[in-house]
């Protein structure tokens, strides 16, 4: 099952809107890169909860409840929903991810502007122990 990283910035729509609204649409994508990336997910996949901007920190797990449809705004692009999972015990920096070696080649840091990416099974398992939250 993959794994994947989703942003936004925590002023517009962060993980205590998510929370309280329980299942949302991920919506106002407008990269083909990050529109392919929605496209692949798949339902009961998890993903990272990234703060952007404000924080620059991953904050929770969500999970893809509902796979990949059309946009109304734009039907180039599509929406998925998400549902909270679990907040992090410990919230994850960008500067913790950068320090880190074994995080050289994430996304995160490779692709920075990119809003939607895959996060390999290790990328995975090196934050959910940094962020002292067990593995889900």
């Amino acid at each position: 099952m993959a794994h994947w990283l989703m942003k936004s910035e925590p002023n517009v729509f962060g993980w205590d809107n998510l929370k309280e609204s329980g299942i949302a649409p991920w919506d106002d994508v407008r990269n083909y890169q990050a529109r392919n990336n929605m496209k692949a997910m798949k339902k009961g996949e998890l993903v990272f909860f990234y703060h952007s901007n404000i924080g620059r920190e991953i904050v929770g797990i969500m999970e893809v409840v509902q796979e990949h449809y059309p946009d109304p705004l734009d039907e180039r692009f599509v929406l998925v929903d998400m549902a909270c999972k679990k907040k992090l015990k410990k919230p994850v920096t960008l500067a913790e991810i950068r320090s880190d070696p074994r995080l050289k080649n994430i996304a995160l840091i490779k692709q920075s502007r990119l809003s939607v990416m895959p996060i390999t099974d290790q990328e995975w398992d090196i934050i959910c122990t940094l962020s002292d939250t067990i593995h889900t």
